[in-house]
């Protein structure tokens, strides 16, 4: 059977995560998206995507220890940071410091695995993301090192210089842990594709960035924003969503590939958003992005997916919006890592057939007899 983007194909079989599954949910190893953003952290949960069980206190304070111990970067990645042009999109920032970095920290080496490859990548990138910004948006040498125990305040505080906000940390590290795993969508199969073909983790997470980059996937969270910050107000974006429905252009954020009856983290990222804009006493984007959903659920049933208000909870904590899909990389490295390792337990080549639909078998004709 064919079908257009393997739309309704069944590609694999994973433990890791269900989705679109109506009786259980969004689920990471078994465990509901609702009761891991609830009560958890994203440590907690990278934990539990690379090793597959959540960790012990003990384990816990061990994992984030680690993590702390992986932020540095080698000489060799500054210095490949501050040659990258200011103009560079941060998401090839991080799939060209991962190719680096997987030259410098060759996989298999010293006792390398991919979680190990994993670990690290998750604890550094944020760390690369912050010495680019900080170099070419205010000629600075950041030391990227801190003493903020999570990634989401380590994050924030080298992007801001100054210790996190305890508010917008916890929200960044809830985003974290809603954008984790996603079973397979693009950027999760294109790693298990690299992967099938025996070759290493830095590989396949470049591939996934690089899959991820595209507004259709991973950049979609970034268009919401640049869409949501383009109105004046709430009455303006009621009319030109109207306006851009009957000229029938697509709107970010909205209708998802899988889930018909909603997204089930748009809620939590949709408080989120709520809070952070109540605490800011600025509501305005809030307020806008509350209206386009309203006239979007009117007009065509649609629902908004994670992207959509997460473009107003990223912006509430100061991130700039070209980092936002790279934010997206920091979480979801822990689940390409997780089906990497899944891969490879039981890896057969990935190659799927095509149907063809170019010209019928025809005769060679010689270059001087070509008109």
């Amino acid at each position: 059977m064919t079908s257009s983007g393997l739309n309704g194909i069944t590609a694999g079989s994973s433990g890791i995560s269900t989705v679109g599954h109506e009786d259980i949910g969004l689920t990471y190893r078994g465990y509901s998206i609702k009761d891991l953003a609830a009560k958890s952290t994203f440590e907690e949960v990278a934990y539990l995507l690379i090793y597959g069980e959540l960790p012990s206190k003990a384990l816990l304070v061990s994992y984030r220890k680690k993590l702390m111990g992986l932020r540095h970067l080698p000489e060799q990645i500054k210095k490949l940071l501050e040659m990258l042009p200011s103009s560079t999109h941060p998401m090839d920032v991080l799939r060209t410091g991962a190719s680096l970095l997987g030259t410098i920290e060759v996989e298999g080496k010293n006792g390398r695995t991919a979680a190990t490859v994993g670990d690290r990548l998750t604890a550094c990138f944020g760390s690369m993301l912050a010495y680019w910004y900080r170099y070419h948006a205010r000629n600075e040498k950041i030391d990227t090192e801190s003493d903020e125990e999570t990634v989401s305040g380590h994050f924030l505080s080298l992007m801001s210089g100054k210790p996190s906000d305890s508010l917008k940390q916890a929200a960044l590290d809830k985003t974290l842990i809603l954008y984790a795993e996603h079973e397979f969508n693009a950027s999760t199969f294109t790693a298990r594709v690299v992967t099938s073909t025996l070759s290493d983790s830095y590989s396949a997470v470049a591939g996934a960035i690089g899959a991820l980059r595209g507004n259709l996937h991973g950049g979609a969270n970034e268009a919401a924003m640049q869409l949501i910050s383009s109105f004046d107000s709430a009455h303006d974006a009621e009319k030109s969503i109207l306006h851009m429905l009957e000229a029938r252009r697509l709107i970010m954020g909205f209708g998802h590939r899988v889930y018909k009856n909603g997204d089930p983290r748009s809620p939590i990222v949709k408080d989120l958003a709520k809070r952070l804009s109540d605490s800011a006493a600025d509501t305005k984007y809030y307020d806008i992005s509350e209206r386009i959903e309203t006239v979007m659920m009117r007009e065509k049933s649609m629902h908004p997916n994670l992207d959509f208000y997460a473009a107003t909870v990223y912006h509430m904590c100061g991130i700039p919006t070209a980092m936002f899909t790279p934010v997206f990389v920091i979480a979801r490295t822990s689940g390409w890592i997780a089906h990497v390792i899944e891969q490879r337990a039981n890896n057969k080549l990935i190659r799927p057939l095509s149907d063809y639909t170019g010209p019928k078998l025809r005769p060679y004709v010689h270059l001087e007899e070509r008109v």
